[in-house]
Order: C-alpha cells, then structure tokens, then sequence
C-alpha cells in the first residue's frame, strides 16, 4: 500500500475517488452464502457498493484508487453489537477492578455523573479509533447516562467524524435508588422527556434505507433501572417507526435474583410479557438464560450479543453459545463497556468467544470460522442489516485487511483465516468504510488519534478527580 498522507487529503482523495480496486489478497473471506475463500482475490467498488468480487482476471484492470493486498488477508468489517463507549474514560478504576456487575456499577455510577458532551464525544472518537484499528466497521453503542447536558447527538458527532457507521442506541435509567433501582436518583431520567427526546432523535437522525450509516436504536438500559411502562411504551413506539430494541438481560446471578425479587419472574417471563422478543429484539449477555429463555429466543428470532471478556472480567460466567447457536438463535458479538472489558478489539473478542466456549464446552465447541461469522454475519443480523457482514456484490464496501507478514501469524499460513483467529490479535492494515478508506498502513486517517488521546487522557483524569 501507498505511504500514508495527510488525513486532510486523504478524505478529500476517498471523497473524489468514485471507484478503487483492491486486489491480490493472500484469501479474500466473502462470508457470502457460499462461503467462498478466494486466494489472490479481490473486489472492485463503485460509489461505496461493492460490484465485483473474485480473483483478479474476474475484476476490473483499474479504478480511481488501486491498492495492493499481496500478503494480506481480506475480511467483511467486523460488526461490534454492544458497546459503552464512554466507559473508556474509567477503565481499570481502582474502586472497580475486582466487583461482580452490580458492585461494579455501584462504584463507576459516581464518575459517569460527571460526564460532560465534550467527555462523550472523545470518548466514543477513542472508542471507535480502538474498534476501527481493530477490524470493525460498524458498531453499536448503548448509551444510558446523560449527565450535566449530555445527548446522544454527542456520540452521533462522533461517529460522523470518524467515519464509522453507527447504530446509536438510545439507553436510558429511569427508576434509582428510592424507587428500587439500582442506580443513585441523580443519574436517572424522568420517563416522559425519555420517551420526547427518543422521538426527537428518531425525527433527527433515524436513516432506515440500505446503505445507511447512521441508525438509531431504542435501549433502556436493563430490567434494575427502568420500569415496566418504560419498555412497554418503547416497543410500541420502536414497532410503529421500525426501529429495532435492545437492553441487557440475564447477565449474572445478580441480575437473577433481583428480577424474581422486584417482578416476581425470571428475566425470561419479563421480557415475554412486555413485549420485548422477536426477530427486531437483541438483548446483551444473556449469560443465564433459563431452558424456557433458549426456546423462547429460538422460537422467536430473538437475538443475543454475546461478550465474552465482559462476562470474564466481571466474574457473571460463561454464556451457552454453543447451545444458543444449535438451537437456532442470531447470535453476536459485543466488546462491551471499556470499564467492563478495558479493551475494545473485535478481533480479540471473536478469539475470546472462541476460546471460551472450548473451555467450557469443548475443543468443537466453536471453529475460528464460526467466530469469524459470528463477528460479521452474526452482527449483522442482530443489527438488521442486509447490506453488511458479506462480500458480495451489491454489499456495502465495508471491509478490512490484515498483514499476515506480522510475527505473531508465523508459521500459522497453512490457514491464514484460521489464523486471524487462533493467533495473538493484530491491528489491521487497511479498513474501508463505505468505500473510503479510514485505515491506511495501519494508520487512522480520519482524526488526529494521538490528540484525541491525549484530550483523552485529561478527562478522564478530570472525572476520577471529581468523583473523589
């Protein structure tokens, strides 16, 4: 690949180059229905969509950019379908580091109250850098705290300076501490400017048509923080406008307990009741879902996002996947909130959710190409999407590379794909993203990274500090 330029005129390149061609890769992994690997394929784009994919005689000779993938391996983008990005501002917090997820909610609820929009906006920036370095092209975030002004236009601002596509979710904590919520009264929402701002953002922002890179999503936050009328009412509005749900459920014994003890009903039960299942419905972790939940969730297309070094770091156990995806249920994955997982590689955490279900289940339990689909397709269909996930003519031009001449992948080319997988997690080389290219050499060219860190850094220093 050509040097890295400026990012200035690297956008103003991507913006006038209507056409490009990337060619010669090592495997070209379409992920299409034929699951076909192409060693030294391609693809040709137009306007963002891809038209051709194939080895290098099927394709086009030229095109405005021509970049060179010899010795690289070529993926669909990765699809990240659950994520707190401005947890990155309270990674590894002392107070944090070894509590169960209710404890470690309590402890982190005092530093998010003083998250400002410009905390938000850099945070999701070094959220989203983090994703896109790590292979993933678009990427749902659940945000549910919005303290001293802060909206969720804050993170859509960031998404559109990145050059990420986005599927913004909407979260939100209405009942606290003396309602019998989990969360302190001062972080909570009244329900009725939840539901007006919802609208307003729907109104806003919402793009349902195919190609589109900004979506907005309805997510209270979880069963301990929001009332019964607050997800009914939201169903009802995300089923009128199309919009797709999505909220925690069934995390860890925690979660468990106080379901049984505040509703007098499992997870699964509340959910049904409410509405809250159904092929535009995933919920996150589901790492205690009853035999009743599985059949539920199969029975209606609902789906699951599955996080697997969340679920680790906060000791909640291992989910069944390989059960949820035997039964039939879309499963994905998410890296989750940067304070419960402190990274945010996809990559990673399609090796994590492979390595975990063989622990618990098995050495078959889940091949390197499952977790690849699971990160793709999987996320993909979680989102509701038919233009992402794939390789495949009349797709998005979403996809990245990884330069197999890295050390960590040596002596593993016998199966690249493999690789990506079974070998330590690389950055990637090259992502583009609806056909513009946002990582080139390694480097992001569409925000000034080290900047955004270092702005990064400040704030979170100035949050701990607030918080005592």
């Amino acid at each position: 690949m050509a040097p890295t330029s400026p990012a200035k005129n690297l956008l103003a390149k991507n913006l006038l180059a209507k056409t490009l061609l990337a060619k010669n890769a090592l495997v070209l992994v379409t992920m299409d229905g034929a699951r076909r690997e192409i060693p030294g394929g391609g693809l040709y784009v137009e306007d963002g969509r891809i038209v051709a994919v194939g080895p290098a005689h099927e394709l086009p000779a030229s095109a405005d950019e021509v970049i060179d993938l010899t010795g690289h391996v070529v993926l669909p983008g990765l699809v990240n379908t659950h994520h707190h990005m401005v947890q990155s501002l309270t990674r590894a917090v002392p107070a944090a580091q070894d509590s169960e997820l209710f404890g470690w909610l309590r402890a982190l609820y005092a530093l998010w109250a003083g998250l400002t929009p410009q905390m938000v906006e850099t945070a999701t920036l070094t959220a989203m850098a983090e994703l896109i370095l790590s292979g993933c092209t678009t990427s749902s975030d659940h945000l549910y705290i919005y303290p001293n002004g802060v909206r969720l236009d804050d993170s859509i601002r960031a998404a559109r300076r990145i050059g990420m596509r986005f599927h913004a979710a909407r979260g939100a904590m209405s009942v606290g501490e003396s309602q019998g919520g989990l969360p302190p009264d001062r972080v909570v929402e009244d329900e009725g400017f939840v539901m007006a701002d919802t609208r307003r953002l729907i109104d806003a922002y919402h793009d349902p048509a195919r190609f589109s890179m900004l979506r907005v999503v309805l997510a209270p936050c979880s069963p301990f923080t929001v009332s019964e009328d607050l997800m009914r009412e939201t169903a009802v509005l995300a089923r009128r406008e199309g919009l797709r749900l999505h909220t925690h459920l069934a995390e860890n014994d925690s979660d468990i307990a106080f379901s049984f003890k505040t509703f007098g009903k499992s997870p699964t039960d509340y959910v049904r009741e409410l509405g809250w299942v159904g092929p535009d419905v995933w919920h996150a972790h589901c790492v205690k879902l009853d035999d009743p939940g599985i059949a539920l969730f199969a029975a209606t297309g609902t789906g699951i996002a599955h996080c697997p070094c969340s679920n680790m770091r906060l000791g909640s156990g291992i989910a069944p996947v390989k059960r949820f995806r035997a039964e039939g249920i879309p499963v994905g994955l998410g890296v989750d909130g940067s304070a419960s997982n402190d990274g945010g590689h996809m990559l990673g955490e399609a090796r994590q959710a492979l390595l975990l279900q063989r622990a618990a289940f098995g050495p078959d339990a889940l091949t390197a190409r499952q977790a690849l689909e699971m990160a793709t397709l999987g996320g993909a269909r979680l989102l509701g999407r038919d233009d992402i996930g794939a390789l495949a003519p009349d797709m998005a031009a979403d996809f990245v590379a990884f330069d197999m001449s890295a050390p960590a992948y040596a002596g593993a080319l016998h199966d690249p794909v493999a690789a990506l997988i079974f070998c330590a997690p690389q950055q990637v080389a090259l992502s583009v993203i609806n056909g513009a290219v946002v990582v080139r050499d390694g480097r992001l060219a569409t925000i000034d990274l080290p900047a955004v860190t270092r702005a990064h850094n400040a704030m979170a220093a100035t949050l701990a500090a607030q918080a005592g």
